[in-house]
């Protein structure tokens, strides 16, 4: 199975951002993907480092004009494409959304992102409701797409909900990146963290893993902070956290990455986390914490 990855580099001109994706979507098809995967919030810049209620005119219904140009691509390449917008579910309700076009041009399914960050330069609360569509694969003739978004990373949780439910890969639409005044040392840390922790999803579960990031420096429109410097590193890793691709942080690419889902079979008889677990003393996991 090959999946096909673009790691963008954004500006302020949506429509030449969009352009750029469809260009590569119809060079990673010809290279043979049958699964392209795009970064978060891929048509425009990351608007989340200021509070501004202009922004909520860039958000647009599902289906809306978006989904129908994808779907379009999508039709006419005969791929399965995960996007990631900016979701008008109603007037004051708006989501951070993940879609998945299927290769014949309709809507398979969508994933409202659930965890919602709130950080210097990256206030998501001020525009995303959490999400209400629970953790559920979606189904395509590609398989079983476990779409999860950025911050929902960080939660083991949400991987295990995912596999659980039948997700046969986990993938990251995600936007993540550098302040410009944290030490190297720091920027290393958190890059590792963030690779090491996903990779330990894969592991976890016994799946590949799928972390499709922006790269590019992207200026605070309010001047409170230096920006972000997003630190791409996109990668695929095999469902013993393998790598089989990674990226460069400061490049644009569009990648094919060949995995074999037959292995999560194996692995998973090899190590059987799933035989072991103790659901009968989980319980405690649905409490915020344990006093």
């Amino acid at each position: 199975m090959k999946i096909g990855i673009v790691q963008q580099a954004n500006t302020p001109d949506r429509e030449e951002n969009v352009k750029r994706l469809q260009q590569k979507i119809r060079q990673l098809a010809v290279r043979g993907a049958g699964l392209i995967v795009l970064q978060e919030l891929h048509n425009g810049l990351y608007f989340c480092q200021t509070e501004d209620t202009g922004v909520f005119d860039q958000a647009e219904s599902i289906p809306g004009p978006s989904t129908d140009l994808f779907s379009q691509l999508a039709k006419e390449t005969g791929v399965v494409i995960v996007l990631s917008l900016f979701e008008k579910r109603a007037a004051g309700l708006y989501h951070n959304t993940s879609v998945v076009i299927e290769k014949d041009g309709s809507i398979a399914g969508k994933y409202r992102k659930m965890h919602i960050p709130d950080d210097p330069a990256y206030y998501e609360k001020f525009y995303f409701t959490p999400g209400d569509l629970g953790f559920h694969p979606v189904e395509t003739s590609v398989g079983k797409l476990g779409v999860l978004v950025c911050w929902d990373q960080w939660y083991p949780e949400a991987a295990r909900l995912m596999a659980m439910a039948g997700a046969e890969l986990l993938i990251y639409p995600t936007a993540i990146g550098w302040e410009s005044t944290d030490s190297d040392d720091e920027k290393k840390r958190q890059q590792e963290a963030w690779i090491t922790l996903q990779r330990g999803h894969a592991i976890a579960n016994g799946l590949p893993v799928i972390a499709v990031n922006r790269t590019g420096y992207e200026p605070d429109p309010s001047g409170q902070t230096n920006g972000i410097h997003f630190w791409g590193s996109s990668f695929v890793c095999g469902p013993q956290g393998e790598f089989l691709y990674q990226a460069p942080a400061d490049t644009e690419i569009e990648q094919v990455v060949e995995i074999v889902p037959s292995r999560t079979e194996n692995v998973r008889r090899w190590w059987p986390f799933f035989r072991d677990r103790r659901i009968d003393a989980y319980g405690d996991l649905t409490k915020r914490w344990i006093d």
